[in-house]
């Protein structure tokens, strides 16, 4: 069993996904990639695993609510209440990484 993903299986990812990656992180994905997959493949490994069984907070005879239409909210006073915006855009903090950094 090999331990990376190749060139061409990143690569190809990556196109799925629509974004472009450098040669640095092609050779770090290969790996992370890799061990992602073989994570994910462990399911196969669990005894008793049935495909049927669905296991939600919710069953076929739920009854949910019905939508209900709101208040629309005022675009200019959300805006104007954020503690931090620009033009029409709510500037929020990064809440992902490349890992490199943190």
């Amino acid at each position: 069993m090999k331990d990376q993903l190749t060139k061409e299986e990143v690569l190809h990812v990556a196109n799925l996904a629509r974004i472009e990656i450098s040669d640095k992180e092609i050779d770090k994905y290969q790996i992370e990639l890799k061990q992602l997959l073989d994570d994910v493949e462990k399911i196969n490994d669990v005894e008793g695993y049935d495909e049927d069984i669905l296991i939600a907070c919710w069953g076929e005879n739920t009854n949910l609510r019905d939508d209900e239409i709101g208040n629309m909210l005022n675009p200019k006073e959300v805006i104007e209440s954020a503690p931090r915006h620009s033009g029409n855009y709510i500037e929020v903090p990064v809440v992902l990484s490349d890992g490199e950094g943190a």
